[in-house]
């Protein structure tokens, strides 16, 4: 194994993914991402449209700051 696999959260793939490992074998547990990337596309639009404008500019200039602050190095 060249990079150590994320450990599942799921209490049952967690107990087959120890055993796995205490055995030797390669552990076989890949996170099922495929809907992620696409609820993460809708969840911006779905956010600006439920803010008033107020709201959106307040995050707007909240963002900015944070965007363009100093770092402490």
């Amino acid at each position: 194994m060249a990079d150590k696999p994320k450990h599942p959260r799921d209490a049952n793939q967690l107990a087959k993914f120890i055993v796995d490992v205490a055995t030797g074998e390669e552990p076989e547990y890949e996170p099922d991402t495929s809907g992620q990337r696409k609820g993460g596309l809708k969840g911006g639009k779905a956010k600006a449209q439920s803010l008033t404008p107020e709201q959106r500019s307040e995050a707007a200039q909240i963002a900015a700051a944070a965007r363009w602050k100093k770092s402490d190095d």
